[in-house]
């Protein structure tokens, strides 16, 4: 039976082993053990107790990084090697004086013992508890009903004489029905200073995929009924307002309520600069009147064409976002009602933006995407930068 009493380790460190992985080296560890001892040899029998002192104990351990079939990491021991300056044992009991002669004996054999254990100590903590721990990188993880990111690694993780490299996937998808993205990923360099502990890079190709991916489900689509107007703003959703825009409207339609239907034709992808991130979405409005039977009669089909900026932090472990809406572009593509002055509904459309669907979007922004964290990693100090 033994019994750690303390056991300290004064120095450890990680360092960098190029084209293997990660060295942990302790040195100048110390332990202090109780243990109780008993012998039964023919007719000799005896028990008793003992202390034992562990001092100067030196482990160094190479740990090989690498990557399995499903893109998670993975880790294992290459090398250890671990050396004890010096045991001290003293036994207590009926014959403990008897024993402690032959310590000079003893505390060689149980320093070789304790050397050998060591290692072999080591190799199933790291088959045990670290290769379990690494597994806890997500390599997908759910974003909400429609979409989920693919966070796996695309080779196993590099090291270098100045960092550990980590390629991941970094791929947004479509949880209903998987395609393959139709552009390929753009290759990330990194900024040349070392000043902070972690760099995460993500190109554009990072945000387009959610964009493609979330429009494969059919999620950029928006329906606006006068119902969603704000209380406090003074216009409603329907042909009275709209006949003064276009003045057919009342005639064919007379006080009928309507509805917008906002929609993209294609996904609308973003570029990263110096500046941050810019997108020049198109989206197709379809306006509709509503019936007395509930069913709908199209009216027109306006193409909106937007300057887009976002803004982008990191918040709890989460991306999040946030998107200021500039100039608008308005054009008739089809009129069930005949012709009008397109450029007279600029001011309604604005309204429709800047209250109804920026909001909901920054909503959804704001709850964020996760970053592949293993689990109890927390960031702090974070800097957020943009680059071409």
């Amino acid at each position: 039976r033994l019994d750690l009493r303390s056991f300290h380790l004064p120095y450890s460190r990680i360092s960098l082993v190029p084209n293997v992985g990660l060295q942990v080296s302790i040195s100048n560890a110390f332990a202090e053990v109780d243990g109780n001892w008993r012998v039964k040899l023919h007719f000799i029998r005896d028990h008793g107790s003992f202390d034992l002192t562990v001092e100067n104990v030196y482990i160094k351990i190479n740990l090989k990084l690498g990557s399995n079939t499903s893109g998670k990491p993975t880790i294992d021991t290459s090398d250890c090697s671990t050396r004890i300056s010096k045991v001290r044992v003293h036994f207590s009991g009926k014959f403990g004086w008897l024993y402690n002669l032959f310590r000079r004996v003893i505390e060689p054999r149980f320093r070789k013992t304790l050397e050998s254990k060591v290692c072999e100590s080591v190799v199933r903590s790291v088959r045990s508890e670290l290769q379990p721990y690494l597994q806890t990188l997500p390599v997908t993880a759910r974003i909400d009903a429609m979409a989920g990111i693919d966070y796996s690694l695309v080779a196993p993780p590099t090291a270098t004489a100045r960092s550990l490299d980590v390629e991941l996937k970094g791929e947004f998808f479509s949880l209903a029905r998987r395609s393959t993205v139709p552009f390929p990923p753009l290759a990330l360099a990194f900024p040349p200073d070392h000043d902070r502990m972690v760099y995460f890079g993500a190109s554009s190709y990072f945000f387009n995929t959610a964009s493609f991916a979330y429009h494969t489900a059919g999620a950029l689509v928006f329906e606006i009924t006068d119902s969603m107007i704000p209380k406090d703003i003074d216009f409603h959703l329907n042909t009275s307002t709209f006949s003064a825009f276009i003045p057919q409207l009342e005639k064919m339609y007379p006080g009928m309520l309507m509805k917008l239907r906002l929609s993209t034709p294609s996904a609308p992808f973003l570029n990263i600069g110096p500046g941050g991130l810019l997108l020049k979405p198109v989206v197709d409005i379809q306006a509709y009147t509503i019936l007395p039977n509930s069913s709908l009669a199209p009216l027109f089909l306006l193409s909106l064409v937007s300057n887009v900026s976002a803004v982008i932090d990191i918040k709890s472990g989460h991306i999040v976002g946030s998107l200021t809406v500039g100039r608008m572009k308005l054009s008739v593509k089809h009129s069930d009602v005949g012709t009008f002055q397109v450029r007279m509904l600029q001011s309604i459309m604005n309204i429709f933006a800047s209250s109804l669907l920026l909001p909901r979007l920054n909503a959804r922004l704001d709850q964020g995407f996760p970053l592949p964290l293993p689990d109890r990693i927390q960031l702090s100090n974070i800097l957020v930068r943009f680059h071409q």
